[in-house]
């Protein structure tokens, strides 16, 4: 991808490297199994970075929240963030005063062992509700993940917070223009209780650019509103999800009007990377389902439609069963609360045109059917009226989903 940057002679060019969390100059990561998983693997992991980073955030909009995500709510946006941990296996969530007291007391025994204070510090948890977290078997392990952080550790960091995922999640891209070379790069976790306005779901970024934490805060909030706002598996909302945002300033970028739309790019780039992989592994899922909306008169209808759309129980069951059944498309985009054209609107399903302006299309309803076992099936919507779009990924609703949300706990 190549945009050009204002008042830039070259375009700045956007391209996806090697890496993740700690692809970014100045991060490292380290994870450890401190036995909170009965599976006994790796479950508490750190993210470090060499110096104090500009950080931003974005979090559920669940009234039920952890405290892990009061903790980063009140911390965010910040200038002096120098660590992430994340625990898995456990959400330290519905755990009252007791739960918040664990939370300070990991962010306090992190903060003395690498010279900082405790609002340096970012916390995050993931696993099941309404358990306190085994302070005993935690509080031992944090010197070593600080000791043992390394640059090359991002995908073990990756892999510790998994919970019920099947594949670690992580990308990275690079950045480049006149003044030098940015990278941003990340890893997340999520595979089922995954709604708009986010859900089990955390995702942790770095980059090593150079910029107010005002300003990053701003660009955040405006990608999460494109990106893992629109991503959905089963429409359920959950207590602990986050996206955190660090910014370490060890290229010495800065990011200023000239490429402050291409790191903005770059960073969605990110972010729609890492969705995609969460809707690939959602929870009992065969195929990944990418909703287009273009034509929208505002970037709201837009998203309005495809979230409708992503979020359908039965559009996501008739994919499952490769069923070319666009008229519970054609519905959800009626229910959204889009506004569209009856006359121009178009649906179409995997690049087959199947409905124009409210009538069906002719095609083959078999051949159609095969394409849809595809591992990554298109729904493209063109609301006729304007030059919006949105995305939204989700995927199929099978068996599995209810077999593995049956035993979650037990």
């Amino acid at each position: 991808m190549a945009r050009k940057a204002e008042n830039n002679s070259k375009p700045c060019i956007i391209k996806p490297i090697g890496g993740g969390v700690t692809a970014a100059r100045g991060f490292r990561a380290s994870a450890v199994k401190a036995g909170i998983k009965a599976s006994g693997k790796m479950d508490a992991a750190l993210i470090l970075s060499d110096t104090d980073c500009a950080a931003a955030g974005a979090f559920t909009l669940n009234r039920v929240r952890a405290s892990s995500v009061d903790w980063c709510a009140k911390t965010l946006p910040s200038g002096t963030v120098r660590a992430v941990f994340c625990n898995s296996g456990n959400a330290n969530a519905c755990t009252g005063i007791r739960g918040k007291r664990d939370t300070r007391k990991i962010a306090q025994m992190v903060a003395q062992h690498i010279g900082t204070n405790e609002k340096s510090i970012l916390i995050a948890s993931t696993g099941i509700i309404g358990q306190f977290l085994p302070m005993d078997k935690l509080l031992p392990v944090i010197p070593k993940l600080t000791e043992s952080a390394m640059q090359n550790k991002g995908t073990t960091f990756a892999r510790a917070i998994m919970t019920t995922d099947l594949k670690k999640k992580e990308c990275a891209y690079e950045v480049q223009d006149n003044a030098g070379s940015i990278r941003i790069g990340g890893c997340a976790k999520g595979s089922g209780m995954i709604h708009p306005n986010m859900a089990t779901m955390l995702a942790f970024i770095t980059t090593d650019a150079l910029i107010d934490h005002n300003l990053l805060d701003r660009m955040v909030a405006r990608v999460i509103d494109r990106t893992f706002n629109n991503l959905t598996v089963d429409g359920d909302t959950s207590t602990n999800d986050m996206v955190l945002v660090l910014a370490n300033g060890a290229s010495g970028c800065h990011i200023d009007k000239q490429i402050a739309d291409c790191f903005e790019d770059t960073l969605f780039n990110v972010c729609n990377n890492l969705c995609r992989k969460i809707a690939e592994d959602g929870e009992g899922a065969t195929k990944r389902i990418e909703v287009v909306v273009t034509g929208g008169k505002t970037y709201r209808d837009a998203k309005l439609a495809a979230k409708a759309v992503a979020n359908s129980n039965l559009v996501k069951t008739a994919l499952f069963g490769n069923d070319p059944n666009w008229g519970r498309i054609l519905c959800a985009v009626g229910y959204s609360g889009a506004n569209f054209s009856k006359d121009k609107l178009i649906v179409s399903l995997c690049g087959v045109p199947v409905c124009s302006n409210l009538q069906p299309k002719v095609f083959d309803a078999k051949k159609l059917s095969n394409m849809l076992k595809k591992k990554v099936v298109s729904i493209d919507i063109d609301l006729g009226q304007g030059p919006h779009s949105a995305i939204a990924n989700t995927c199929d609703l099978s068996y599995d989903y209810i077999k593995i949300n049956a035993e979650y706990h037990t």
